[in-house]
């Protein structure tokens, strides 16, 4: 089973690197970060507040989710647009913080891996959790401004709050508990500052080709 684990910061370039590298591999991909997205989506549309642990954790038992490159459908709907809304943007740090919903996404992730003999997955503890034996283990990393430069571009905004909420981002997804974004053991660190995507690519290719 060919697994790449992609890890970084928000803002880093990890879902535009990860699927033009599933692409170029002929793998599958998936963006985990969507996952806890749609477990926020799907507790703000029944009325749950997304820091309520027990019955978030338990809405992530239950829902349904499927997470593709068709798009991400909760419940059979399709909310691919929807979790990029500022709403869940604000919110999902809480989520992505509980404990048992993590434990519910990593076994759903890599149950999809399994199904499909590998893939590349993306997102905060893909390396030092999900798949530590990855075959291959990245963390993406920028400069705290291209990166809020980069969010600014892809979704409009203000540079200096997009900075700043980056910031926030950062500190909740590093102090956490339960799956900490942190450099994987083993993990291989790219700045991709300077770096167009298909660059990124090619030295992901180089460093495969090396296993």
């Amino acid at each position: 089973m060919q697994i790449v684990a992609i890890d970084g910061p928000a803002g880093a370039g990890k879902s535009t690197v990860a699927r033009a590298l599933a692409a170029r591999l002929g793998l599958q991909y998936l963006d985990t970060g969507a996952m806890y997205r749609a477990v926020t989506l799907a507790a703000m549309r029944r009325g749950i507040d997304p820091a309520d642990v027990e019955p978030v954790a338990a809405l992530a038992r239950q829902i349904d989710l499927d997470v593709s490159e068709a798009g991400v459908f909760v419940d059979g709907s399709d909310a691919t647009a929807e979790i990029r809304s500022h709403a869940v943007t604000t919110a999902v740090s809480a989520v992505a913080a509980n404990s048992a919903v993590r434990t519910e996404m990593v076994r759903r992730q890599r149950e999809w891996a399994h199904e499909r003999g590998g893939g590349v997955l993306e997102g905060r503890d893909i390396g030092s959790v999900v798949f530590p034996d990855a075959e291959l283990k990245l963390y993406l990393t920028a400069d705290p401004r291209v990166r809020a430069e980069r969010r600014v571009a892809e979704a409009g905004g203000d540079v200096e709050e997009s900075a700043a909420a980056i910031e926030r981002r950062d500190h909740h997804d590093t102090s956490r508990d339960h799956g900490p974004l942190v450099e994987a053991h083993g993990a291989i660190v790219l700045d991709t500052s300077g770096l167009g995507i298909d660059e990124v690519v090619d030295r992901i290719e180089q460093l495969l080709e090396r296993e």
